[in-house]
C-alpha cells in the first residue's frame, strides 16, 4: 500500500504538470559516475524519465499507480515498472543515479534509503527535488496564495510541509553535494493554470469534502490578470534540489 493522491487525476497530471529544465538533467548526468542506468522513482506519467533518457543509456521508471503508468509516454530506452520506491525490483549495485521528482515527501524514508543504498553503485548519486508554487506577479501571487492557504489549505496532506520547507526537512542518507540554483519557467494561459491547479491533491480532497469545485471562482478572480484568459503569461517555479553521493566504500566497525 502507498499514499496515492494522484491516480484519480492522472489525466490532469499528464496534461498540466510542468516538466523540468534540461539544465537539471545535464547537471545530474555529469555528477553521476556513469551514464549507463538511471532510476526514476514514483515517475508518475514519466516526465522526469523522459528528461533522463536523453542522457542515460537506460532509465528504469517505477510507480505504484497503474493509472499513472498507463498514461506514461513510451520510449524504447525507458522501462516502466509497477512497484514502490520502498520495494524496488532491481538488482543490487546496478544504478548510477536514483532520482525522485516531486515525490520523495511521500516515501517511507527509512525503507526508501535502504533500497537506494542497495541499488546504487558505489559513488552513485541520489537526487530528490521539488518545486514551489508558481510566481507570476504580486497581484496574481496574492490570489493564488490565498487559495492555497485559506481555501484548500485544510485539505493538504501533512507531507506537504516538506515541499513548503524546500525539502530541507526530509531525512537524507548521504553527504550532500551543492547543487546550482534551478528554476522552471512556463508560459501558461488561464485554462492551463486552472488545469494545473486541478491536479493538486488538496483540490480533489476539497471537492470530496465540500461537494463543489472551488476552481471556477478562482478562475473568475484570475481572469482580469490574463487579458480575459486568452493570452499566456510566464510562470516561474523555484526548484529545490538535494543531491548526495553513496560512499565508494562502506565504513567498517571497530
Amino acid at each position: 500500500m502507498f499514499k496515492d493522491h494522484f491516480s484519480r487525476q492522472s489525466k490532469l497530471y499528464q496534461r498540466y504538470r510542468p516538466g523540468y529544465p534540461p539544465e537539471l538533467y545535464e547537471w545530474l548526468a555529469a555528477a553521476a559516475p556513469s551514464r549507463r542506468t538511471a532510476l526514476d522513482c514514483a515517475t508518475g506519467n514519466g516526465q522526469a524519465a523522459l528528461g533522463l533518457v536523453e542522457r542515460f543509456d537506460l532509465v528504469i521508471a517505477n510507480d505504484g499507480s497503474s493509472s499513472q503508468l498507463s498514461r506514461a509516454t513510451r520510449h524504447p530506452r525507458i522501462l516502466y515498472v509497477a512497484n514502490l520506491a520502498e520495494q524496488l525490483a532491481i538488482r543490487t549495485d546496478g544504478i548510477d543515479l536514483v532520482a525522485a521528482a516531486q515525490a520523495a515527501h511521500w516515501f517511507d524514508a527509512r525503507r526508501f534509503h535502504a533500497e537506494v543504498d542497495r541499488v546504487l553503485v558505489p559513488g552513485g548519486i541520489l537526487a530528490v527535488w521539488t518545486y514551489e508554487k508558481f510566481r507570476v506577479s504580486a497581484a496574481v501571487d496574492a490570489i493564488v496564495d490565498r487559495f492555497y492557504t485559506d481555501v484548500v489549505g485544510p485539505y493538504w496532506p501533512p507531507e506537504r510541509r516538506h515541499i513548503e520547507a524546500g525539502y530541507r526537512t526530509l531525512e537524507f542518507p548521504y553527504p550532500e553535494i551543492d547543487a546550482p540554483v534551478f528554476e522552471l519557467c512556463t508560459l501558461f494561459d488561464l485554462a492551463t493554470v486552472i488545469g494545473y491547479l486541478g491536479s493538486w491533491s488538496a483540490v480533489q480532497r476539497y471537492c470530496d469534502a465540500c461537494g463543489h469545485d472551488p476552481l471556477p471562482e478562482l478562475a473568475r478572480q484570475l481572469a482580469p490578470h490574463w487579458e480575459g484568459g486568452v493570452d499566456r503569461r510566464e510562470l516561474r517555479w523555484p526548484i529545490h534540489v538535494r543531491v548526495g553521493r553513496k560512499p565508494l566504500m562502506a565504513c567498517s566497525g571497530t
